[in-house]
């Protein structure tokens, strides 16, 4: 069955979380992705990260950020590492990097020299604080980002203390999802209208989109606050969540518990505290699979708080193949995310699990048109690897 990217070539030099996620979001859609990857083991991810060669090796098989990509290692450095990139950028149609704005024009790698050799490319540029403005040539990471757009100032604890709610916001969804959907936007643009184009995607103007509503909100609590929009402790120390914001839904919740006289509670602000107080007493009487169990079936808002490792073994999300086993060739049967976008038609796969640097090195060369002699010359000059 066909996928829906199939065709489509990707070139990925990104590292570090949202470019590799927006690679595998196109690889799981069927693109063929090539990984070019940096010569020193230190500017890659595993170096970055300080992990051993079998911890890396680990990694790679395990994280599904590599999967779906083949593998060269190219030193950008080296005028020949260049030429054998700009072959690979003269039939591809997607361009994947994120390195600080100014560094792939002093590389000679930017999107007008590419567009020199294919003037339909899309090339997309992924960063913290986007291609031109202030804070353009400023390092950061996910926490300054949601830190910069608002996000981290909404998300606090009971202290009032900004909460990091790991990685998700910029580096992923602001990031990784939202370069991808830009990629796939320009994708059709081409199609209609013949041009390819440069995407300057920056994880801090994605997290203020994600921020759309705040400004609307921010003269009231919005949901934070509400007593029937929060999550319990129960018997077994764990945790419950609860968001029965609609009137209706909120009645079902009440009367499935026999406690009707809650009712009108949800409408009297200054009752709050006793609410919040009545639900943290309800919910300490079960456990949360209890609770779960109790609910399932009452036509309400209700979910437990999982960990990680109880999402995996969730039957719900297991039937919908959101964790699915692949076979590594070394580690056996590994678990990964399955793919969200489901699609009827054209669905995607997960090909083959990610591999070591430079495992397709001689295949993407020759097929570039490389005879063995240039390869092994282009090996000792140090140009690929």
């Amino acid at each position: 069955m066909v996928m829906a990217l199939e065709g489509i070539k990707v070139i990925d030099l990104s590292r570090l979380a949202p470019g590799p996620y927006c690679g595998m979001i196109l690889g799981d859609l069927g693109a063929e992705v090539i990984r070019v990857e940096a010569m020193d083991k230190r500017a890659r991810a595993e170096g970055v990260l300080g992990l051993s060669d079998e911890l890396a090796e680990m990694l790679r098989a395990f994280n599904p950020q590599g999967r779906n990509k083949r593998s060269i290692v190219i030193d950008l450095r080296k005028e020949e590492g260049r030429e054998v990139f700009m072959r690979l950028a003269r039939d591809a149609d997607v361009i994947i990097e994120e390195f600080r704005p100014g560094v792939v024009k002093r590389l000679g790698i930017d999107y007008e020299a590419v567009r020199e050799v294919n003037p339909e490319i899309i090339y997309c540029s992924i960063t913290g604080y986007g291609q031109t403005g202030p804070y353009a040539q400023m390092p950061g990471h996910d926490l300054n980002y949601i830190a910069m757009a608002g996000a981290l100032g909404v998300i606090k604890d009971e202290r009032g203390k900004p909460v990091f709610p790991s990685n998700l916001l910029a580096d992923m969804a602001a990031g990784g999802m939202h370069a991808a959907l830009c990629i796939l936007a320009a994708l059709v643009a081409r199609s209609l209208h013949g041009v390819g184009q440069y995407v300057d995607c920056a994880m801090t103007d994605g997290v203020v989109s994600l921020m759309h509503m705040e400004p609307i909100l921010r003269h009231t609590s919005g949901l934070r606050g509400l007593p029937y929009y929060d999550v319990f402790e129960t018997a077994d120390g764990k945790w419950f969540s609860v968001g029965n914001v609609e009137p209706w839904l909120w009645e079902n919740f009440c009367r499935a518990l026999g406690r009707e006289d809650l009712i009108p509670m949800q409408r009297e602000v200054d009752r709050y505290d006793d609410l919040r107080a009545e639900l943290r007493a309800i919910f300490k009487q079960r456990s949360r699979d209890e609770w779960f169990e109790f609910f399932k079936d009452k036509d309400v808002c209700a979910a437990p708080v999982h960990e990680v490792e109880e999402a995996e073994r969730d039957p719900h999300l297991r039937e919908r193949e959101m964790f699915i086993e692949l076979e590594h060739e070394k580690f056996g049967k590994i678990t990964q995310v399955g793919i969200s976008m489901k699609l009827s038609r054209t669905p995607g796969r997960v090909r083959f699990p990610g591999c070591g640097p430079g495992r397709h090195t001689d295949e993407v060369l020759a097929e570039l048109g490389y005879n063995e002699a240039e390869i092994g010359e282009l090996r000792e000059r140090g140009a690929v690897a």
